[in-house]
């Protein structure tokens, strides 16, 4: 069990530094990593989230790939991976698969850079479980929805987030996408969650409210590390310390390197990188209604040369408009070698 958590600031707890060198000139990504029970703590940068490769009919999870992938993300300077979110296809798999994903992914990264899981479900029970099954494996953190599906009250998500907490010692990075989970956390629960929970450190900010990370900086302050989770330049410029987005599946470069040439103050050059990518979420946006990232990202991860299977339904295996997608990709690839 973890130690009390409303006991010790967030800023006086034990951790060791790991420095992991990208392939950027600008900056170093760092992260502490945790021993003998104290908490892990996850700082600035980029991280990606990942698709998971399937055999060509996805009727399995195909190691061979996962392992091939996730080598090249470590060679093209990816500084920190989520899996088991949205594009990760968390609720296509089943618990034996999302242990086997879990636990290789772990192994083949071995420490070089953070892994986070995604444990999130509508179920409190469930979300515990998964939390400290993702830890047991040797994750380092969670990014977790609050309780989707149901629309919960504040003391509610309160409650999930407590028992999950409570029953782990990693750090939790609260995600809110009021889009897919129906469920929007106001600045005001935020920081009442980093206030009274020490392992609550982090949140993916993707309300379609720009303010919001001002707001949730100015109320939770030190309690609480903001990821843009779009619009990443003027959140950047808002106070966000991080950058999760999926882009690293097919881009790696130019999705992280963004974050190196914000923190180098060449912000007229992060907002070049900055419209590439809205050219993919316009593209995607007409090629699915709600959600396309798990196909796109599929099929351009393909392109790179690594094959990923296609997504379970209900998902779409495919649309329309991916040449107009590997058009834009081209264009990316260009600018994240230039």
């Amino acid at each position: 069990m973890p130690p009390p958590t409303t006991a010790t600031s967030k800023t006086s707890r034990l951790s060791f530094p790991f420095v992991m060198l990208t392939p950027y000139p600008c900056v170093h990504h760092t992260y502490k990593c945790s021993q003998r029970g104290q908490y892990v703590e996850i700082v600035h940068g980029v991280l990606h989230r990942r698709c998971h490769p399937f055999n060509d009919d996805a009727s399995a999870i195909d190691i061979p790939r996962l392992h091939a992938f996730l080598d090249w993300q470590l060679e093209e300077g990816v500084p920190g991976i989520i899996m088991l979110g949205t594009t990760g296809e968390f609720v296509a798999v089943t618990p034996e698969e999302r242990r086997l994903l879990v636990e290789e992914t772990v192994k083949r990264i071995d420490g070089r850079i953070p892994v986070l899981v995604g444990t999130m479900n509508a179920s409190t029970a469930i979300a515990v479980q998964q939390s400290v099954e993702a830890e047991a494996l040797g994750a380092d953190g969670f990014m977790t929805l609050p309780p989707y599906y149901y629309t919960p009250t504040d003391d509610e998500i309160y409650r999930y987030y407590e028992a999950i907490a409570n029953a782990t010692s990693v750090p939790i990075m609260l995600y809110n996408n009021p889009v897919t989970s129906n469920v929007d956390m106001s600045a005001e629960l935020v920081a009442r969650l980093a206030k009274d929970f020490e392992n609550v450190s982090y949140i993916k900010e993707s309300s379609q409210d720009i303010a919001r990370v001002r707001d949730v900086i100015e109320l939770a302050g030190d309690d609480m590390t903001v990821y843009a989770g779009e619009r990443v330049v003027d959140s950047f410029l808002l106070g966000a310390e991080g950058y999760v987005n999926p882009y690293g599946n097919y881009i790696p470069r130019a999705s992280a390197g963004i974050w190196d040439l914000l923190t180098a103050g060449r912000i007229d050059e992060a907002r070049q990188i900055d419209r590439l990518i809205h050219r993919f979420d316009a593209i995607i946006a007409e090629g699915h209604p709600t959600y396309g990232h798990q196909c796109y990202s599929k099929r351009l991860a393909q392109r790179e040369g690594f094959p990923m299977g296609p997504v379970r339904a209900p998902s779409p295996p495919s649309t329309s408009s991916a040449p107009r997608a590997k058009s834009a990709w081209r264009a990316s690839a260009r600018s994240s070698t230039s």
